[in-house]
């Protein structure tokens, strides 16, 4: 009646083991590290760029825990917080010789002390947020005027190419604020131009009135194009924010949308304010340029002589120096979109796909027949300095707004590229509204006391449920402290950011968790008052406190979910904890308390009493008699 098959007790076994080896990892704490990551959109980081920094290590006089390369950066470990510091004076020394253009980002961070084979299980501690591990907030504000304006301008130049086109003449297109008004003076002509700009642009709605001797016909955005342009702006600003804090190489950032026009940007263990504006407030423009390839210029190549007049020398990725005319043929603003991809012709090799605007497609196309042979110059400027991104040779005359860059690059190339092109930029500026600073003794602080409050917390419902419950109180306390293992060995598993809402959730938990277990030891003390034997009272309370169980944590759950659907921020993080935490105290309050249960009355075969703490009885009488395990029969 009371005893789990095998294949039960080995689940429980292997989720304690589970939840024992994930756990751990968060005991370690964490060692003073240097990170090295790109400074530049060109750069990428590769493993070969570990043996070097050893190198430099070990010329030093330092010598570090480990130096790995992981994700898009490298990291070495130390053992104190002045080899660190060390450290990153050596590392800056050797990878940037001008201070002024530095190529690689030397950053001070943290890594978990936990030993080589919980890492190579895969077992990390979890993130700590902002308000637990300090760092940087900022608020930030997207200017969706501008954002519109963008639209608006881009609108115009397709205005007019469509017109050119379909030889439709106008008296005139110009911008008034985010509205495009084009003039004619026939009626007739208005009205082909209308019908054609309403089947072409069905994101504008069109209004025409007379002025004058000539009619006018004004385009606007419908509000809900105007909403999407609005919309697509944050995230693709989100999206560049994304690319430049991860070469900062911030654990676990947040980023989000606030509302309509605002990002939240959080990043965890950054102290220098200045660095991470510096970071996040970068530049990143795009220019399409012709090389210039005369006499002059080969022998400015070549050292002998100087740049050409309405020149400039650059360098491509692998360091050759590359002459540039300095006028600008298109900027990132005619770009709409670029994909990795290869190329359409039998080679079939790795190529980017980019798409233009409508302005950029028709100036693309005129550059393209007069430059047949000549190559083609994508510079992408950032802090003001400029290194050429691809130079690819010009083959034929490109048009229809849809470009194809192919040669000397790899899969992997390809997709760099495009992702240089298409996130370069900011689609709309932005501006820092709000900025706070919460520095690592803050930190410390409010770790301190979370986990003072879930471990006053755990003590005071041990206390209750040993003093009140007697053994059963021993085994649902033992129970809880496996939910609370569990709960954190997922949270790990997951790489959650724990903050001080989080916190808050585990101690919940902890409450919720138990209750599931008083309603257990009161479902077995109800059928001892009724007469039933201890293994008959242990097997239908469990059974029946279960429905009861389900039902109240299924509610809370649905409670949960709509938190983590609707929630932003702190809340979602409470949320996510809370849901967890109610699926593990399931397991944990039932089954494997149970277990317990089973383990220490279930090999009893003549049980005479079990002890759960005082049974009362309406009217103080005792039991009925009990004999091998059932009720004695009336006589």
């Amino acid at each position: 009646m009371n005893r789990y098959p095998w294949w039960k007790y080995l689940i429980l076994g292997i989720a304690l083991l589970v939840g024992l080896v994930y756990t751990l990892p968060n005991f370690y704490g964490e060692a003073p590290a240097v990170q090295v990551s790109s400074g530049k959109a060109t750069l990428k980081l590769d493993a070969g760029l570990v043996p070097r920094i050893e190198q430099v290590l070990t010329t030093a006089g330092l010598k570090p825990d480990f130096v790995q390369f992981e994700g898009n950066s490298v990291k070495a470990r130390f053992r104190s917080t002045d080899e660190q510091i060390k450290a990153k004076d050596a590392i800056t020394k050797a990878l940037n010789p001008d201070a002024a253009n530095p190529s690689y980002i030397v950053a001070l961070n943290l890594l978990s002390r936990s030993p080589h084979w919980l890492t190579s299980l895969h077992a990390l501690p979890m993130y700590l947020g902002l308000d637990l591990r300090g760092g940087v907030h900022f608020l930030m504000q997207v200017d969706m005027k501008a954002a519109l304006t963008k639209k608006a301008e881009s609108v115009t130049g397709d205005i007019r190419t469509l017109l050119r086109d379909k030889n439709i003449r106008h008296a005139g297109i110009t911008r008034d604020g985010n509205q495009v008004v084009l003039r004619f003076r026939d009626a007739t002509v208005m009205n082909q131009a209308r019908t054609l700009l309403t089947e072409q642009l069905p994101d504008l709605q069109w209004t025409d009135t007379p002025d004058g001797a000539e009619f006018r016909l004004t385009g606007a955005l419908k509000p809900a194009a105007a909403q999407a342009v609005q919309d697509a702006a944050v995230k693709q600003n989100i999206t560049t924010l994304h690319n430049r804090v991860n070469e900062l190489g911030v654990a676990e950032p947040v980023i989000q949308q606030q509302g309509a026009d605002r990002v939240v940007v959080q990043l965890p263990g950054v102290q220098d304010t200045a660095k991470a504006k510096d970071i996040i407030g970068r530049t990143a423009t795009l220019e399409v340029r012709l090389v210039n390839t005369s006499t002059e210029a080969l022998a400015a190549l070549s050292g002998g002589g100087p740049v050409p007049f309405g020149s400039e020398r650059y360098l491509e990725k692998d360091g050759a120096p590359i002459i540039v005319f300095r006028q600008v043929i298109l900027t990132g603003e005619n770009l709409t979109d670029a994909q990795p991809g290869f190329s359409g012709d039998n080679a079939g090799e790795p190529a980017v796909h980019l798409t233009l605007d409508a302005k950029g497609a028709r100036i693309f196309r005129d550059v393209t027949r007069e430059n047949i042979n000549k190559r083609m110059a994508i510079i992408l400027f950032e802090k003001g300095k400029g290194e050429v991104v691809t130079a690819p040779v010009i083959r034929s005359e490109i048009g229809g707004g849809r470009v194809q860059i192919s040669g000397r690059m790899t899969t992997t190339e390809a997709a760099d590229t495009a992702l240089l092109l298409r996130a370069g930029s900011l689609a709309a500026p932005m501006e820092i509204i709000e900025e706070r600073t919460i520095g690592p003794t803050l930190g410390a602080e409010n770790i301190a006391k979370g986990f003072a409050s879930v471990g006053y917390g755990f003590a005071a419902i041990a206390v209750f449920m040993c003093v009140y419950y007697l053994l059963f109180g021993v085994f649902s306390t033992i129970a809880l402290a496996f939910n609370l293992l569990l709960l954190v060995a997922v949270l790990s598993m997951l790489q959650a950011t724990l903050t001080l809402p989080g916190m808050a959730a585990i101690a919940l938990t902890l409450g919720m968790a138990i209750d599931a277990n008083v309603l257990i030891n009161e479902r077995v003390r109800e059928e001892l008052r009724n007469g039933a034997s201890p293994q008959a009272a242990i097997n239908t309370g469990y059974e029946k406190a279960f429905a009861t169980i389900l039902d109240s944590n299924i509610t809370t759950l649905i409670a949960g979910l709509a938190l983590l659907t609707f929630g932003s921020g702190f809340v979602k993080g409470f949320a996510v904890v809370h849901c967890l935490g109610i699926l593990t105290s399931m397991f944990s309050a039932v089954m494997f308390s149970r277990g317990l249960v089973n383990l220490w009355y279930g090999g009893k075969k003549r049980l005479k009493s079990v002890s759960i703490g005082q049974v009362w009885r309406p009217d103080g009488s005792k039991p009925p008699a009990v004999i091998d395990d059932e009720p004695a029969a009336k006589a």
